[in-house]
């Protein structure tokens, strides 16, 4: 009977040895999910569709060597719908049912700091992909889980006061949405634009509500204080109507052209959406364009094949700037796991600060400090050109950020 007893536990034992190993075979073959919340519909739409696409670009090509870590990535994307109290709502879902391992995504600036809440309270690696506000990262918002893979309205509104800074101008204004992004890219515009430049003076200044559909008030009085620049942040979507509304009553033309936009004002979703109405000899940015020409010979090499795959996947020949946007943010995390060799938040988060990956644009480096990747923009002067069924940029060039990030 004793052995009998002894027989049966060692079966019992050998079971529970099996049904472990088991469950650890299926637990290393199911994919690694990570939770995409983005805006997918409404005018926003058309720049987190592009995101959305660049990171699928980027699981595919992962996936097709062999995953990370054994593992393939699955993408579960929702739709944030541009509002901050929707992408918490989407980003618990993820977390909470979905049982995503990480998130990476969100799109305005109030969306990323309300997303970066849920991951320091679910302790999950989250990776913004375009808010630009700095109050994402800033000393009391901060926290291990929060990395931003875009640029911030610091080295944005830094990065146009040295074009800007050229310029043989002295009187200056600025129209920007009245929310996080707008006065905080205004404000660090306006702070370094004195310093390198003193002698020019802000004449005005116009804070119209975020998505505001009539920009004339706004223009009429702006025109009445006679400026020879003006620094823009109206973006996205709005670009179209205060860029037509501007055209209209010669904006454009009473200052010379001598305007700079923010926000991916120079973005192939800009320029295409307005066409010929885009107004030509503007300076704007993007994060990507097709046509870059870089002049480091690796950078431009990685750039061609990235722009030649994208193409292919998008069946674009034009293909879009922002999806570079996503297809970054997921090598970030994807180099992040394998330098941490595990899905653990916590390893990952130690991974990613300080990482430098290679990008379709060069080297990015993920800072410790801040958790702010070093992401310059391509900036450039909207021309026609022919070959092209709409306006692009001329005189293209990356800004290295890393000089005036501090």
């Amino acid at each position: 009977m004793d052995t009998t007893f002894m027989q049966l536990k060692r079966v019992q034992l050998l079971l529970g040895l099996l049904g472990t190993l088991a469950a650890s075979i299926a637990s290393a073959q199911e994919p690694i999910r990570v939770g995409f919340p983005m805006i997918l519909s409404g005018a926003g739409g058309q720049f987190g569709a592009p995101i959305l696409k660049g990171a699928q670009m980027y699981v595919d090509e992962i996936n097709a060597t062999g995953g990370v870590l054994g593992r393939k990535i699955e993408l579960v994307p929702r739709d944030t719908k541009s509002r901050p109290d929707e992408a918490v709502r989407v980003a618990r879902e993820l977390v909470l049912r979905e049982n995503v391992d990480f998130l990476v995504g969100t799109f305005t600036s109030g969306e990323g700091p309300a997303v970066s809440g849920i991951a320091k309270e679910a302790k999950k690696v989250f990776i913004a992909v375009a808010p630009k506000t700095d109050r994402l990262t800033a000393p009391d918002a901060i926290h291990p889980y929060v990395f931003r893979a875009a640029a911030n309205t610091t080295t944005e509104g830094r990065a146009a006061a040295t074009i800007v800074a050229k310029w043989n101008i002295k009187r200056l204004a600025t129209i920007a949405p009245d929310f996080a992004y707008g006065r905080d890219a205004t404000a660090s515009f306006v702070a370094h634009i004195k310093k390198l430049r003193p002698d020019i003076e802000i004449v005005d200044q116009q804070w119209p509500k975020l998505n505001e559909s009539d920009y004339t008030p706004f223009i009429t009085a702006q025109l009445g204080k006679k400026p020879e620049a003006v620094f823009s942040v109206i973006c996205c979507g709005n670009f179209d109507s205060f860029a037509r509304q501007a055209g209209a009553q010669g904006y454009f033309k009473s200052i010379g052209n001598n305007f700079i936009g923010l926000g991916e004002a120079g973005s192939i979703e800009a320029l295409r959406a307005l066409g010929g109405e885009y107004p030509i000899g503007v300076y704007g940015n993007t994060y990507d364009a097709f046509y870059w020409k870089p002049k480091d010979s690796e950078v431009a090499r990685l750039h061609a094949a990235f722009t030649k795959r994208l193409s292919t996947a998008l069946k674009d020949d034009t293909p879009p700037s922002w999806a570079v946007q996503g297809y970054i943010s997921m090598q970030f995390l994807v180099e992040g796991i394998k330098k941490a060799n595990s899905i653990d938040s916590d390893k990952v988060s130690t991974a990613l600060k300080g990482l430098e990956i290679v990008s379709p644009q060069g080297k990015i480096t993920m800072r410790a400090k801040d958790q702010q990747a070093t992401r310059g923009m391509l900036w450039g002067k909207a021309t026609k050109r022919d070959g092209y069924a709409f306006p692009i940029l001329d005189g293209v060039e990356l800004i290295d950020p890393t000089g005036f990030m501090d």
